[in-house]
């Protein structure tokens, strides 16, 4: 018998049909138009990666939020219920808009030791909130994208819980057996690529995880090499004049392999390889926005909230001399340095006038990771009163990290140079759970797949001495995170 036999011949009756029962009945005897409901039941543990694929397998939405270090995931699949705000109040609107369909909710089993533990939100709220054009590699992903999944199994070190949601207005004539069955498909399928991986730990491949795809064949990029000679050119002088104090410029190379792209191979090679890191991935219309970011936006429970400051970056050395050596460097170099205090200064200002307590560490850290090491200074505190998770991301959207300072003039520059939209990229993507906490993060070391074309990022801090030919290799380094976990590394990237 299967691992997947022996825990459903385990399972005694319908816990889904059976936790629902109640909150449908309630829901049927209100008249009008039903509200959200919602209910939470401890199930066994799945791999989050195996439960991910195989909903996206069965062409179901999902979305993955992994954090192996800290042994939390978060799997999506299907859609209850969704916002999907644009423009610069995406924040306010997409907070209005859950407060409003949980006031009438019913809700029940949520354990009260895992937020995540109960109806959830998932995805992305954009770098500029723009709606991207029909043709455009971001459309089927909107301004912003906020989803209540069907199904959202929340996992930690003490537990897993799953939670099934029915929108509102979708309760009257319900039958909770199809819901039974979606979540019996899934898992299944998902433990029997467990099974399989069991089997074959390599899959085959000289290196585990990784996928034998070829050469992966760079068709296009912006800017181009003269294009991002000219623009950090550009961007320095404007720094040096002293209109800016620094601003992000970012590229967009699209490679193309000889086949699919395996992107759960890349999630498992990504979650390996950045455990420190939140790999992450959603999947929209069959394109699928995966990566493994290291950067935090904001983290909320109650009043208290956490957030970091990275910026400046050195590669990782082939030994621990060399590394020894480059980290060293880092902490020594004036320019990340400089790039790291503009940072810094820009969470200072626009935290003192929402926070009570505000701590940030007394001096930069070097964050390590597979390709390249940063500065970075945690920051710490409480706010005067719980405003909740996305009115603070409204506050710090975007940190000098991925856009510049002062802000306004840095996006502009952003927006009249780059010569792409950037869609998610460098734009908050977590999730945010019904009490209005929860954590975003930094959507950065990330790529946007269709079939066998990936669309990578990769962004550098422009200040006063910045030099065009150090920030393409910085580029490069940040484009190997995502290159190498697709298939055979490029050596060459340009």
């Amino acid at each position: 018998m299967t691992v997947a036999d022996r825990r459903h011949a385990t399972a005694t009756g319908k816990p889904i049909a059976s936790a629902l029962a109640v909150s449908l009945s309630k829901a049927r005897g209100r008249g009008g138009p039903s509200p959200l409901i919602s209910t939470t039941i401890s199930v066994a543990s799945l791999d989050p990666i195996d439960l991910f694929a195989a909903a996206r397998a069965q062409h179901l939405e999902a979305a993955l939020l992994l954090q192996p270090a800290a042994d939390r995931s978060i799997v999506g699949i299907g859609r209850a219920w969704a916002i999907q705000p644009g423009g610069l109040d995406r924040f306010s609107v997409a907070t209005a808009a859950w407060r409003a369909l949980l006031d009438d909710a019913l809700r029940s089993g949520e354990p009260s030791d895992m937020p995540e533990g109960g109806p959830v939100l998932l995805g992305g709220l954009g770098f500029t909130g723009r709606t991207p054009d029909v043709d455009d590699p971001w459309a089927a992903f909107g301004p912003a994208s906020l989803v209540l999944p069907t199904l959202c199994l929340a996992r930690d070190a003490a537990g897993s819980y799953l939670t099934v949601a029915v929108g509102p207005g979708q309760v009257q004539g319900l039958d909770a057996a199809p819901l039974e069955l979606l979540w019996e498909q899934v898992s299944r399928a998902a433990d029997a690529l467990g099974e399989a991986r069991a089997r074959d730990p390599d899959g085959g491949h000289e290196t585990p995880g990784l996928p034998e795809l070829g050469v992966l064949r760079n068709i296009d990029e912006r800017p181009d090499r003269a294009g991002w000679d000219r623009t950090v050119g550009l961007f320095a002088g404007a720094v040096g004049r002293g209109r800016i104090d620094k601003v992000v410029l970012a590229r967009r190379v699209v490679f193309r392999a000889d086949a699919d792209l395996d992107v759960v191979a890349a999630l498992r090679h990504l979650a390996h390889t950045a455990p420190e890191s939140t790999t992450f991935a959603f999947v929209r219309d069959g394109s699928t926005f995966l990566g493994a970011t290291p950067e935090r936006l904001v983290r909320t429970v109650g009043r208290s909230f956490e957030t970091v400051a990275i910026a400046g970056s050195a590669p990782r050395g082939r030994d621990p001399e060399e590394d020894a050596r480059f980290a060293a460097a880092l902490l020594a170099s004036e320019k990340d340095r400089e790039e790291q205090a503009v940072v810094v200064e820009m969470l200072r200002t626009s935290l003192t006038p929402i926070a009570e307590v505000l701590h940030i560490q007394g001096g930069p850290s070097i964050l390590p990771l597979r390709h390249v090491q940063h500065l970075a200074t945690k920051v710490t505190g409480q706010v005067h009163d719980e405003a909740g998770l996305l009115a603070l991301a409204h506050h710090l959207h975007p940190t000098p990290a991925v856009g510049g300072a002062p802000r306004d003039v840095a996006l502009a520059l952003i927006n009249e140079h780059e010569g792409f939209d950037r869609g998610w990229y460098a734009g908050p993507i977590g999730w945010l759970g019904a009490d209005g906490d929860g954590e975003l993060m930094v959507a950065l070391r990330c790529g946007l797949i269709d079939g066998s074309q990936a669309t990578l990022f990769a962004g550098c801090g422009i200040v006063a001495d910045s030099d065009p030919a150090r920030e393409w290799e910085e580029s490069r380094l940040k484009l190997r995170t995502m290159v190498a976990a697709l298939g055979r590394v490029v050596e060459d990237i340009e």
